[in-house]
């Protein structure tokens, strides 16, 4: 069956669209922090969608409400007045830290970043950008243009002017060999000098934990230091939480809560979680920043009836289950299991990240050059063992990505590191 699929596949689909494993697998359900396939398998899933499935397969609490919402109205545009939509927009307004704050739902991260771009450009009346290396934002022409990392990174056409700015990568790059504090004041230097050398920007867009660039980041501060010398400039500053956002980072709820010296970014844009696998995006600015357009614009699937139930009764969940705190706690113990796991394996450079949002970077041992095909190889054994995991990076996608929903518990986050230590042992 799944080698008809796949064949099917390849036959309608983009070359481009890509697949893990080199025999790929059809996931037909799920339940709790776990999944199976069309062959009957199941798997630990610590990857959640690409950190989507923020809560856990099939929560009763989602499914009851989409279904009641469905047998109302599923859709009906951004032209009518939408109960759901609002009432989503009042919970993330006040969670998100901007003062008077203005919501507009999207279907995606990507779309959310665009809206972003657009808003910023229009109201700063610039089209340069000011974005970290490693970066992703997205697949949209303007998010692809403002994408750092050259394996994401399919055309270097652009409506917008792109200045690449040093810090999102602790461990690597001109810097990496300074001290925390004195390699946010190199960042902070180099970031003075760029803008000495150009007309003055629109926006900083920065992911507070770069997800598809490997789950790196930057010293704590850093993003604040940046809001300083833009903020004197009047340079907007974009908080991409696409990935961050809702307390995976366990510590904070949203990602630039690490870098909170001088207050909320000016936007942050949000996604993935939020929808637990329904198609919810968006964007939160200041009044004077949202309302800044000049002309009519509509969202015909942005805020939909349907997704916004989704969205309002996984975020009860999340907060009511306290499951920022379970990603602190459970999220800790799982980095400190994988870190002594990989101690014992040379080809593990660094394992980094926070709750549960964990990266593995994996080179040629003794060496800082990123092996790929090591990483394909884990990803594999993983599965093999009964888990799913992720990859990234961009040192030729040498990461592994670790994600799983919010609610893991203990005795599933020992297991998937048992299996990860088998996987990362077989390949020496």
């Amino acid at each position: 069956m799944s080698d008809d699929l796949l064949g099917r596949h390849r036959s309608v689909l983009p070359d481009w669209l890509a697949l893990y494993y080199e025999h790929p697998i059809e996931i037909t359900h799920g339940e709790g922090r776990h999944v199976w396939d069309a062959d009957g398998n199941r798997y630990l899933d610590f990857f959640g969608g690409i950190l989507t499935t923020m809560t856990a397969h099939a929560l009763p609490e989602v499914t009851k409400a989409v279904t009641e919402q469905a047998g109302r109205i599923v859709h009906s545009s951004t032209l009518y007045l939408n109960r759901p939509m609002v009432d989503l927009a009042e919970r993330i307004a006040q969670l998100s830290g901007i003062p008077d704050a203005r919501v507009f739902f999207t279907t995606s991260g990507t779309e959310a970043n665009d809206t972003a771009l657009l808003l910023a450009t229009t109201y700063r009346r610039s089209n340069t950008i000011l974005a970290m290396r490693n970066s992703y934002h997205g697949r949209s022409f303007s998010a692809v243009g403002v994408t750092g990392n050259r394996g994401w990174s399919p055309t270097s056409l652009s409506p917008l002017q792109t200045l690449y700015v040093h810090g999102g990568v602790r461990s690597r790059g001109p810097f990496a060999g300074l001290d925390d504090y004195d390699f946010v004041a190199a960042c902070v230097d180099d970031l003075k000098d760029l803008l000495g050398h150009t007309r003055p920007p629109a926006a900083l867009i920065a992911e507070p934990i770069q997800g598809v660039g490997g789950f790196t980041s930057p010293p704590d501060g850093l993003y604040a230091a940046f809001r300083e010398v833009l903020h004197e400039r009047g340079i907007l500053w974009i908080s991409d939480e696409v990935q961050t956002g809702w307390g995976r980072t366990g510590e904070h709820f949203w990602g630039w809560q690490a870098h909170a010296r001088g207050g909320p970014p000016d936007m942050l844009t949000f996604a993935k979680g939020i929808g637990n696998g329904m198609s919810i995006g968006g964007v939160v600015a200041r009044a004077e920043i949202m309302n800044c357009l000049d002309a009519n614009s509509i969202s015909t699937f942005g805020g939909t009836q349907i997704t916004m139930a989704a969205g309002l009764a996984n975020l009860n969940y999340l907060l009511e289950h306290d499951l920022q705190g379970n990603a602190r706690r459970v999220g800790g113990l799982l980095t400190e299991r994988l870190r002594a796991a990989a101690a014992h394996v040379p080809a593990v450079r660094e394992v980094r990240g926070r709750g549960l949002m964990i990266g593995i970077e994996l080179t040629k041992p003794g060496t800082d050059e990123a092996d790929p095909a090591a990483a394909s190889a884990v990803l594999e054994a993983a599965r093999e063992g009964g888990l799913l995991i992720g990859k990234g990076g961009g040192h030729d996608t040498s990461a592994l990505r670790i994600a799983p929903p919010l609610s893991l518990n203990i005795a599933e986050a020992e297991e998937g590191a048992a299996i990860l230590e088998d996987a990362l042992r077989s390949i020496q």
